[in-house]
C-alpha cells in the first residue's frame, strides 16, 4: 500500500487540490452552434451535439429516447502520431471505453421517456491531449448537449424539459503517495493510483472509476479523493452554466 507522505510530491505552477486553467469556448465549429472547444490546461477537445428524429432499432416503438457518444483522437493530438482509427477499420478498446463512459454519463443527465423517440449524439474529437482527454470531453459533451436541446426544442417539439441533471467529471489519483486532482499526463503516467469521477450537480456519484496501477489503495484514499472533486465540481459547474449562457 502507498504511504501518503503530504510533502512527498509537490507541483510547480499549481497545488494538489487545485485543476488546470479550465476554458469553455462555445460555438465554436461555425456549422454547429451546439459546438464548443473545452481546455484543460494542454488538453484540448472539440465537443458537440445533434438531434435526430430517430432511434436504434432496439428502441423502436418503445417511445424512449437514446443518447449515444462518439469519441476520437487526431493524429496529431499526441507527441507522436496517432494513425487514425477509421484508416485501421477498426476503433480500439481503449476508444471504446471511453465513448462508452461518456454516453453513460450523459445519459444521466437526460429524461429518455420526455425525449420520446429521438436520439442525441454527442461527438467528442481530442485536438491536444495531455490527459483527462475523458474527464474533458463529459465536461464538454454537457455544454454540447444542452445547446443541442435548446436549439431543437421548438423543431423537434421538446414541450417539457429533458434535462434533468447537470454532470461533470475530473480524475484524481496518487502520485508519489500524495493524493491530487486532475492528472496531467506525465502525472497520469507515473501514478500509483488513478480515478475518474462523474458527478451530477445534486451531490450524487455516476462513474467511480479507481484503479491501483502499482499498490492497493485504502478507504480514507477513497475519502480522499471525494473530498477533492467534491471542493472542484462547483466550479467546474459554474463554467460549463456560462458556456451554455453565452
Amino acid at each position: 500500500m502507498y504511504k501518503n507522505k503530504m510533502s512527498a510530491y509537490t507541483r510547480n505552477n499549481r497545488e494538489l487540490n487545485q485543476i488546470r486553467n479550465l476554458e469553455i469556448t462555445p460555438n465554436f465549429q461555425p456549422n454547429n452552434p451546439s459546438s464548443c472547444l473545452v481546455k484543460l490546461g494542454n488538453t484540448h477537445v472539440c465537443c458537440s451535439a445533434i438531434l435526430e428524429d430517430r432511434v436504434p432499432g432496439f428502441l423502436r416503438n418503445s417511445g424512449k429516447g437514446w443518447l449515444t457518444a462518439e469519441y476520437g483522437m487526431l493524429p496529431s493530438s499526441t507527441n507522436e502520431r496517432m494513425d487514425r482509427e477509421a484508416a485501421k477499420g477498426k476503433q480500439s478498446g481503449r476508444t471504446q471505453e471511453i465513448q462508452r463512459l461518456i454516453g453513460r454519463s450523459l445519459r444521466c443527465s437526460v429524461n429518455l421517456d420526455v425525449l420520446g423517440e429521438k436520439t442525441i449524439k454527442v461527438d467528442c474529437d481530442v485536438i491536444s491531449a495531455d490527459g483527462g482527454t475523458r474527464t474533458a470531453s463529459i465536461i464538454g459533451g454537457y455544454v454540447s448537449l444542452v445547446r443541442a436541446v435548446n436549439q431543437y426544442k421548438k423543431s423537434f417539439n421538446l414541450t417539457k424539459s429533458i434535462l434533468t441533471n447537470q454532470i461533470a467529471a475530473i480524475s484524481v489519483g496518487v502520485v508519489k503517495g500524495t493524493p491530487c486532482i486532475d492528472l496531467d499526463y506525465i502525472e497520469d503516467s507515473s501514478a500509483e493510483v488513478d480515478c475518474n469521477v462523474v458527478m451530477a450537480n445534486d451531490g450524487q456519484f455516476i462513474e467511480f472509476q479507481s484503479t491501483g496501477e502499482e499498490a492497493k489503495f485504502s478507504k480514507k484514499t477513497i475519502l480522499d479523493f471525494i473530498d477533492l472533486v467534491e471542493n472542484s465540481m462547483p466550479n467546474i459547474f459554474q463554467l460549463q452554466n456560462a458556456a451554455i449562457e453565452k
